[in-house]
């Protein structure tokens, strides 16, 4: 006699539907699998009794001696408690089946932890075969398949984890690669470091927002036909030139000087060489963005003192940087009374400016500020 035997260690059927164990025939397994089903439709030990219904008619259709299906269970808690628990319920089930007929099992459980049991069975009955149920659709498995494949197709998360992986991937053959070129490995190692590196800063500091936005600036002052992107490169020129010749004028006092200067003159230095053409650049991204402000109907007079403020600026700087400078040749330091005319210069253009405008303004109001 073939006995098919299911075993539940931790008792789901019992504490779950409230049925005694164990259940042995047909109806009485299938009843208790829809009751532990109803009771709880994601537990592992419903597919065990289901699948030892299935061996059942597969053995009464193929076997020509006697068949039957029961269900086991242990108890929840000790493992060693469970084990005896499913032992005695074995020897219930062999002492109802009251067959003269040597039994051998065929045992049905949904993991090793379940299969901890045989020992106990095999000590009472034979056992022919164990079989593990694996339901085909697992839920952790299937839920990290989709969130995979929706990771893999959204197209920032994507290049966020693929391209790095694709530059690691490439190391090793374009390490090789170079080795037939006679170029050094490390050179090519270092090469794709400070590729990854870089890349990695600049997703880590969310840089990417920062560069899509000002493309969509640049494009959308290119379509608009706006007068500031022309004033802002020859600013950027501007400023350029003037590094270059505060450099210079940097050079020419160190050189004079014989020798290290002071911080000071450092700065003084910088700053004086530079001064002119940050202004020139300062006024002219300033006359740019009041140009459009213009077209756009939304210029007001006090635009205009931007241009104003940044040579005031110019020519305090020029004069206190001037006044700070040593006296080496090809340099010509400003006096004191230069520094007075020029601080009073520029602040007698600061304030007739800011009156202008607002006298204008008042006279001659160009509209409401814009919200």
């Amino acid at each position: 006699m073939l006995l098919v035997l299911c075993v539940d260690l931790d008792d789901d059927l019992g504490r779950k539907t409230g049925l005694e164990t164990p259940v042995v025939g047909r109806e009485a397994v299938e009843d208790g699998a829809v009751a532990l089903a109803t009771a709880d439709p994601e537990d592992s030990d419903v597919n065990v009794m289901f699948q030892g219904l299935h061996v059942l008619d597969s053995l009464r259709a193929d076997e020509n001696e006697q068949v039957e299906v029961a269900a086991v269970t242990g108890m929840q808690g000790s493992e060693v408690r469970a084990t005896r628990a499913v032992g005695d319920e074995v020897d219930t089930v062999l002492a109802r089946l009251s067959t003269g007929e040597s039994v051998r099992a065929i045992v049905i459980t949904d993991g090793a932890q379940d299969e901890s049991v045989l020992p106990v069975i095999r000590s009472r009955v034979p056992i022919d075969s164990v079989r593990r149920v694996v339901v085909r659709q697992a839920q952790d498995l299937e839920s990290m398949y989709y969130t995979v494949k929706q990771v893999l197709a959204d197209p920032e998360t994507r290049g966020t984890l693929l391209v790095p992986l694709g530059i690691l991937l490439l190391i090793y053959p374009f390490v090789t690669i170079a080795t037939f070129f006679n170029v050094p490995g490390a050179a090519v190692i270092g090469l794709l470091s400070a590729l990854l590196g870089l890349y990695t800063l600049f997703r880590g500091l969310g840089l990417e927002s920062t560069v899509d936005e000002a493309a969509d600036r640049a494009r959308n002052l290119l379509y608009a036909g706006r007068v500031t992107i022309i004033t802002y490169v020859v600013a950027a020129a501007l400023l350029v030139v003037g590094g270059v010749e505060g450099l210079g004028l940097l050079r020419t006092v160190r050189a004079g000087l014989g020798g290290s200067p002071s911080a000071v003159t450092v700065l003084a230095s910088l700053v004086n060489g530079a001064i002119r053409w940050f202004a020139a650049a300062g006024i002219t991204s300033s006359l740019g963005q009041v140009t459009d402000e213009y077209l756009a109907d939304r210029f007001k007079w006090r635009y205009l003192n931007a241009p104003f403020y940044v040579a005031a600026i110019a020519v305090v700087l020029y004069a206190v940087t001037g006044f700070l400078l040593p006296p080496v040749p090809g340099v010509t330091p400003l006096t004191l009374t230069d520094l007075a005319i020029a601080l009073t210069v520029g602040t007698l253009l600061g304030v007739l400016s800011t009156l202008t405008f607002a006298i204008a303004e008042s006279r001659y109001p160009t509209g409401a500020d814009p919200a």
